[in-house]
């Protein structure tokens, strides 16, 4: 769990309690009110005082190695944003292998013509947005149930941008003052369910194909904005010890501020909430490899740390 940042935020587990924390190199101590300046998490975000916590990281406190403690998700977000088709290569791979739509036309002409369409897109389209359950957003010290209704459960890790303070109608050369920092999310995604069968006409049916309980484990760390590019980090996904997925973010059809921008014309974005960037190519839809019990799912982003998720079946019958 790597951090080059000299702090991070963290959340973690203490006598059945959930702790806000301060991790500094491979050493963490619990912050309060007094410590934040605030009333809670999200009050800090709000208004991040980053050079207060840099002072309190550097002074001595009740720190303890970071390794003694279980993290488990470092945000509390009230609201979470996913964002779709939004890495250039992923888009390209999943219509080039006819996962996407069906077509006549040979891999290459269909790799062209997709190419074309997503250009096209980045200089004229818009994001696509769909919304998550705060419920969800989990610490990967909790093991994923893989719903029996399917068999067809994906990952997908993203870069997650956390809200700083409250974002509404801003500009793209506003968005970046409203980021309070990063951290990592794997969007699991059930593809059985993501579209409907009884009415195509409705389309997709993100509810449940993406919110079953745990399906957006988040973190370990909360970085802050200063000590993050993330217009340039890389980022990527080993299931079993096999790279999946190996991208950067400078691939994003529609980069951090256009979408912080583009979301914040509908609703307002608050503190603490995620704005997840979208998912790189590589998804277990295109390699025909859903995720199975045993599964472990180890994700990276440059910076921001390292989460490994542990999948297991969800008990049936006489399991339960």
């Amino acid at each position: 769990m790597t951090l080059s940042a000299p702090f991070a935020l963290v959340r973690y587990r203490s006598g059945g309690e959930v702790v806000l924390g301060l991790a500094a190199g491979e050493r963490v101590r619990p912050i309060g009110p007094r410590e934040l300046g605030a009333s809670g998490l999200n009050a800090f975000l709000a208004a991040p005082d980053w050079d207060r916590l840099a002072a309190l990281a550097a002074a001595d406190g009740p720190w303890v190695p970071i390794g003694t403690v279980t993290l488990t998700a470092p945000v509390e977000p009230r609201q979470v944003l996913q964002t779709g088709a939004n890495y250039r290569a992923h888009v390209i791979q999943l219509v080039a292998s006819g996962l996407s739509t069906k077509t006549d036309a040979s891999p290459e002409e269909a790799r062209e013509r997709a190419a074309r369409l997503m250009d096209e897109r980045r200089a004229t389209g818009e994001p696509y947005f769909f919304i998550g359950l705060p419920a969800c957003v989990v610490g990967d010290d909790v093991p994923l149930v893989l719903p029996a209704a399917s068999d067809t459960h994906d990952w997908e890790l993203e870069l997650a941008v956390v809200i700083g303070r409250e974002a509404f109608h801003v500009s793209r050369e506003e968005a970046l003052g409203h980021i309070a920092g990063y951290t990592i999310v794997n969007d699991i995604s059930t593809r059985e369910f993501t579209f409907r069968k009884d009415m195509e006409e409705i389309g997709s049916d993100w509810y449940r194909s993406k919110n079953s309980p745990g399906f957006l484990p988040t973190g370990p760390y909360l970085v802050p904005a200063p000590y993050v590019d993330g217009a340039a980090l890389d980022i990527r996904l080993e299931l079993n010890g096999e790279v999946k997925q190996d991208a950067n973010t400078s691939d994003l059809l529609f980069d951090i501020p256009a979408l912080i921008s583009a979301a914040s014309l509908t609703a307002p974005l608050l503190p603490g909430d995620l704005l997840l960037t979208g998912s790189p190519a590589g998804n277990g839809q295109y390699w025909r490899r859903f995720l199975a019990d045993g599964d472990v799912m180890t994700g990276t982003i440059a910076g921001l740390g390292t989460q490994t998720v542990r999948c297991v079946a969800e008990p049936t019958g006489a399991d339960r």
